[in-house]
Order: structure tokens, then sequence, then C-alpha cells
């Protein structure tokens, strides 16, 4: 028998499923968050449901969606109500629960829907932004305003901010408060500078950027929550026989949970739903929170995955499972990474951070595929890491081993076999996986015109517009990776 499908008509029959769902659904919309990703919904729209539910914060998110495909069919079958499976230890104790959501209200394509997106902007209660678009999200482009939509996702906020001012006559009770995601330093910081860019950029007018300036607050914020992407067949299959229903918007996460927001009493104010849970900490500075979690979580997922992937191993659960793989990822961020962090940091606490990352790598209901983290990999890898590796050059000449291995096995992984609909696909012991990045077209250069491992990875180390240092320069950096790419590729050694 066919499993029903989660909707409110369901929880209408199995109201155990939602209680009050009837109260919560009908809340008003406060929020416009641009992007329908798993992380989204595991972390900020967990803590918005989870204020909704105590009483605290009463409202619902309206969703952007930046394309026509994939995603928007599921939340309207589901009417937006959607599972989310939270598994792992918390404090010694196994935790392994289901909460349904409903803070999402509608899904809106932006290519589809985009007059609705902007009427969103005259909604008095509608004071807060919040997106994740990828890293490479929040750049600046050229862009038309008027277009329905613009390209980029800094044009869409400009666009709708702009109607915002205009609905509201540019008055200080509507402005916003934006809180981008995407793990870049910053974030809100580089978001505003686009934003104002855009605005003169198309000559919006004095009155409304003085009107973003004063009466909008950009937030800079940190996100920390592991929310793999779509769950496998097998966790599928155990949560739908454990529940009862079907669920095409399942998520899964770890229990561990962190949303460290910079702001003032004014944020505090407008974010509310801040209130339900620890786990959102909104302080002045959160620069400690930040360095700490890219550069040992986040810049050890980038430098192991290329290298555990290549090794045949799928998820970070089966790399902490394999002796080898779980000493290189414990030794490059205890040894090289954490005590090199360009910020100050307490050793100490680097250390325990460190350990506790560990801890939830090795969380065993968590499948985090390899591939999914390599996304945007050229990206990541500088974002997250050269910085790391510049500041242990300065404090030490000794060539960082682990972090050249590493290294050396992104340049591998971004190494083409195949090129098909403009899609590059790599080759992992004859079978083909998807190359998705932004520089792969770059690579597949790099590749073809390189006569040797040494020629590759001295040109890619070198391009400073790559990098924004020529990391060639480095004592025994270049040949300890070219040594490294020299042995990974003839398959002598991925590990050891």
């Amino acid at each position: 028998m066919t499993a029903p499908q989660l909707s409110p008509e369901l929880i209408e029959i199995r109201p155990e499923l939602y209680p009050d769902h009837k109260k919560l659904l009908a809340l008003p919309e406060k929020i416009i968050q641009f992007g329908t990703g798993v992380l989204l919904r595991g972390l900020p729209d967990f803590f918005v449901n989870k204020a909704n539910q105590q009483n605290i914060f009463n409202g619902r998110i309206v969703v952007v969606k930046s394309t026509s495909q994939g995603g928007v069919d599921a939340f309207g079958t589901q009417k937006n109500i959607f599972s989310h499976s939270i598994r792992g230890i918390e404090n010694g104790k196994q935790v392994d629960e289901t909460v349904i959501n409903s803070a999402i209200s509608r899904t809106l394509s932006a290519s589809n829907h985009w007059a609705e997106i902007l009427e969103c902007a005259h909604n008095p209660e509608m004071q807060i932004a919040i997106s994740n678009t990828t890293e490479v999200g929040i750049q600046f482009v050229e862009d038309n305003l008027e277009a329905s939509p613009p390209v980029s996702f800094p044009g869409k906020l400009t666009a709708f901010l702009f109607e915002r001012f205009k609905a509201f006559s540019g008055s200080a009770e509507s402005g916003m408060v934006i809180v981008p995601t995407e793990l870049i330093v910053g974030n809100g910081t580089k978001l505003r500078e686009i934003v104002l860019k855009q605005a003169e950029q198309h000559a919006l007018g004095a009155d409304f950027i003085s009107w973003l300036e004063k009466h909008n607050h950009f937030c800079n914020s940190l996100v920390d929550r592991i929310v793999p992407g779509k769950p496998d067949a097998e966790t599928v299959t155990e949560l739908r026989e454990k529940s009862g229903y079907k669920d095409d918007l399942l998520i899964v996460s770890e229990v561990y949970s962190l949303w460290a927001i910079e702001g003032g009493d004014q944020v505090k104010s407008v974010l509310s739903f801040a209130q339900a849970d620890k786990g959102v900490v909104i302080e002045p500075n959160i620069d400690l929170f930040r360095e700490l979690k890219l550069r040992l979580l986040n810049g050890t997922h980038t430098l192991a995955s290329g290298l555990c992937f290549l090794s045949g191993l799928n998820t970070v659960r089966e790399s902490m499972e394999n002796p080898e793989t779980a000493d290189f990822i414990a030794g490059v961020m205890l040894k090289e990474l954490a005590p090199a962090i360009p910020y100050d940091v307490d050793p100490a606490r680097a250390q325990e951070f460190g350990n506790q990352v560990l801890d939830r790598f090795r969380n065993p209901f968590i499948r985090h595929q390899l591939i999914d983290i390599t996304v945007q990999y050229t990206a990541k890898m500088k974002m997250r890491n050269i910085p790391t590796l510049l500041n242990h050059y300065q404090q030490s000449s000794e060539v960082p081993a682990l972090f050249a291995k590493g290294f050396a096995a992104f340049l591998l992984f971004m190494k083409p076999v195949q090129l098909v609909e403009g899609i590059y696909s790599g080759d992992r012991n004859g079978e083909l996986y998807p190359i998705r990045c932004d520089s792969a077209a770059y690579f597949a250069e790099k590749w073809e015109n390189a006569k040797s491992p040494t020629e590759l990875v001295n040109a890619v180390l070198s391009d400073q517009n790559l990098w924004g240092a020529d990391l060639s320069a480095l004592s025994g950096f270049n040949d300890a990776v070219t040594e490294n790419l020299k042995l990974l590729s003839k398959k002598e050694t991925i590990i050891n």
C-alpha cells in the first residue's frame, strides 16, 4: 500500500503529527527567503518553525526559487509542509526525532512569479530577508533591475527593496533586516555594498540610497549545521516506514545547530524567533564563530572531500570509518588548520572545537555525500583554505604536508575526461562523476595544456587572479603538491 503524501489534508486525518497546525498555517508572512535549499530549511526555517510553535515569532516565510525547475512542484504538492529528521548524539544521548515544519507559506519561482514576489514588498509585516545562494551568489554582475526577474540575487534583492521603498514612501519603519547565510567572510557587508552599487548604477535616487543606509540592517551571519543533500533511498524508506507517510521534501540533519548573526537591539527585536532556541546567537561581533567553523569544519570538508572521494569513498561517515582517511581528516584539521587560523583564537578553544567537529563527522545517522561537498570546489578552496595556508607560512616555513596532499587531490578531482552539453565529468576508477564548479573550464584548459604534473601545478599555484596570491612562492609547497599529484595520478597511493 502506498503511503499517503504529507499535506495539511493528511494532518487533518492524523492531527497528532502536528498539533495546532490550523493556527500555524494561518500566521502572516514576515520573511522573504531567497533559496529552497536544505541548509535554509534545516536551520533558519527550523528556528522560525520552533518559535511559531512556542507562540513567539508568529510569522511565515515566502520562499523565492531562482529557477522554474524542481522543488516548487514538490512544495506545491505538499502545500509547503515538510519533515525534518534530526538525528545524532547530544550530551551523550542518542537523538532521533522528526519535526513537521510549516513555516513556509508559499514557494514562488523568480522566473514565473516575479510580480507576486514584488507584491510581497508591500506587506508591512515582511521585515526580514534571508538568503543562501552558495558562495558565488553574492557578487556584482551587470544586471537589469526592471527585468522579470533580474539575473543575480543581489539584483533581485535591490529590485525588491526599491519596490518596498516606493510602497512605503521611504519610511523608517519599512526598513528590513537582511541576513545572508552564504559562507563567505562578511556576507552581509558584501551584499550591502553590492546592493548600494546596483542602486547607484541604476540611478535609483539619493533618497533610496539614504533609506538603504539608514533603515536597513545587512547582517553578517554564520550558519553551522550539517544538513546533507537529498537523503539516500535507504534513509527515505526507513523514515517513510517509521512515519507512515511519504514526503518528497524530507530533510535530515544533525542535532547541533548554530546561527550566529551580527547585530544589536534593533536586529534582536525584529528577529524575535531567536528567543526560541539557544542555537541562534545575535551579537555585535561573530568573527570567532565564523573563523572556527569556516576554517575547521568547512575547510576540512574541502581539503578532504576530493581525497576521500578518489579513494573510493562516498560519504563523510565512510571517511571517518576508514582508519586512513580518518587519520588524514583529524590530522589536517587539528595539526595544520587549527594552529594557522587567520584570527586570534585561543589554541585550546580551536582544539576543543575541532574535536567537536570530528564527533559530528562520526554521526552514524548522517550520510553526507562527498560529491556534494565538491560543488563550487574552487571557490570553496579559495575562501575556506587559502587564507589559512597563507597564515601558516606567516608562522612557519615548514610545508603543511597534509594540506598539500588534499590540494593535490583537488587538482586531480578537477581533471575532466568528458564534456557533454556543457557539463564536465571526471573519472574515478572507470566511473564518471560531475565536476560542478564554475572553474571547471579553467581546469580543463590547464590540464589539456600542461605537459606534466609539474607544469600543471606551477601554472595553477602561480595564478594570482585565481587565488589572490602566488602560491607557488610558498616555500616547498609547489614541490609537495607536485609530488602528491604524481602519486595520486599513478594511483600508487591515495592516503598513505
